[in-house]
């Protein structure tokens, strides 16, 4: 996708990010997802009802739960209660008003309005609005119990593929993003610093607020990976690492720990593979072996970025990251120690 951007511009994606893995991927998510959705709905009905069975705006839904499913607009309450709540209004509106185009604009406008109050904006419950006013006899006659056949079930489907397929993917869905205190201790800015260059710019992003700051994070990362130069894992480990086996008793990993004065020490197998970590959280509460106690480690290779260790480290929970080879065998370990004492020496090169 790369290189065809660069040959024709008109095909560069509109999307920052855009990968055609990812566009291949939604595509076969609406796939299976509008499928399953249609015939849920063919059920419901029965051969032969009049009702359809499956509603435009869904349509519409899909492209962002799964062409986008990190957007507010995307998220699962915004899907359901969007265009649940869209059609009542859409409903109401042409109870309550005489004029057909009256309908149409009052329905889209309230929704609006509804939608952006309850939190849950989301473009498709316009035409989710516009459909109970000028879907047909059909639609009209069903009056309030629309919203809830076809649209709700619908939406409750589609939001349920939706999360099973983002599994899958591994992109989260309910999207999910760093809390900002922690945002606030690993950069030079706060959550705040944010609200007010929104309220500077003076427009509207479909990304939430806390994305916004991770990518700045990320920026601040890839700058100064440009700047000073690309360390791995290599330049900056320690390797005189001690470690215990799994069979080892807990005392003996405690006394490990005291007298090296470290927080976490890689648990070897019986062939020197890398199978876990433990610190003294783990021996809090000591039972069994080492190996029964240990947590997954976060391993990486000689060759791996500082940039990509950084965001290990600085997640709140990982104190440690073990360098291991092809073969996961020990090879040193990357602590949050030497992670500061890189960047302070990167700081004081470029002073």
């Amino acid at each position: 996708m790369a290189a065809l951007s660069r040959r024709l511009p008109q095909f560069r994606p509109i999307l920052a990010g855009a990968r055609l893995s990812d566009r291949l991927f939604a595509c076969a998510g609406a796939l299976a997802a509008i499928s399953v959705a249609g015939a849920i709905g063919a059920l419901v009905v029965g051969p032969g009802a009049a009702l359809p069975f499956i509603v435009a705006p869904v349509g519409a839904s899909a492209v962002l739960v799964f062409a986008v499913p990190s957007s507010p607009l995307a998220q699962p309450w915004p899907v359901i209660a969007g265009n649940v709540v869209s059609t009542l209004i859409g409903v109401g509106a042409r109870l309550a008003v005489p004029d057909v185009l009256a309908q149409a604009g009052l329905a889209v406008a309230v929704a609006i309005a509804t939608m952006s109050l309850l939190r849950c904006l989301h473009p498709p419950g316009g035409a989710a609005a516009l459909t109970a006013v000028i879907g047909g006899s059909v639609i009209t006659g069903a009056g309030p119990l629309f919203a809830l056949f076809p649209v709700g079930v619908n939406s409750v489907v589609l939001v349920a593929m939706g999360w099973l397929f983002h599994r899958l993917s591994r992109h989260p869905y309910p999207h999910r993003t760093a809390p900002s205190d922690r945002a606030d201790r690993r950069s030079c800015f706060r959550a705040d610093d944010v609200d007010r260059a929104l309220a500077e710019i003076g427009e509207t992003f479909d990304i939430d607020r806390d994305d916004i700051g991770l990518l700045l994070r990320e920026v601040e990362t890839q700058a100064l990976v440009r700047q000073h130069g690309d360390l791995v894992a290599a330049d900056v480990m320690s390797r005189d690492t001690v470690s215990v086996r799994s069979g080892d008793d807990p005392t003996t990993a405690r006394d490990l720990l005291l007298e090296h004065d470290v927080r976490t020490v890689p648990v070897l197998d019986d062939d020197g593979a890398v199978v876990g970590t433990l610190g003294l959280r783990e021996l809090a509460h000591p039972a069994g072996t080492v190996g029964s106690m240990a947590s997954l480690p976060s391993t990486a290779s000689a060759d791996t970025p500082l940039a990509a260790l950084s965001r290990i480290l600085t997640d709140g929970r990982t104190h440690a990251v073990v360098i291991v080879d092809e073969r996961n065998r020990l090879r040193g370990m990357v602590t949050q120690t030497d992670l500061l004492i890189a960047l302070c020496r990167i700081l004081a090169d470029s002073a």
